[in-house]
């Protein structure tokens, strides 16, 4: 009897290695593409609340007065006054150099 091939069982061996071989190299991709797609998700998610912190940020900012407002001005003094570290004089003539700018 004249044998050509492997034979039975090395065809089995064979089929067991390429199988293993293709098992192994399919989880490395899978494993790849979910980290790749958890990234994306992250960005995602992580894009719309950068865009919610800056539009907080800017109605914070239009919300309060700029500084050198003469009207933040006049009611820090005014607060200034009510707690008595100005003296009705100091805020009269505070009042009146920025009434006067």
């Amino acid at each position: 009897m004249n044998r050509r091939g492997p034979g039975l069982l090395g065809t089995m061996a064979r089929t067991a290695v390429v199988a293993g071989t293709a098992s192994a190299v399919g989880g490395r991709v899978q494993r790849r593409q979910q980290a790749k797609f958890a990234e994306q998700d992250a960005e995602q998610v992580a894009e719309p609340q950068a865009q919610q912190q800056a539009a907080e940020s800017q109605t914070q900012q239009a919300a309060e007065p700029p500084p050198d407002d003469p009207i933040s001005q006049l009611e820090r003094l005014a607060a200034l006054k009510k707690q008595g570290i100005l003296t009705d004089a100091e805020f009269a003539a505070q009042k009146n150099r920025i009434l006067a700018e």
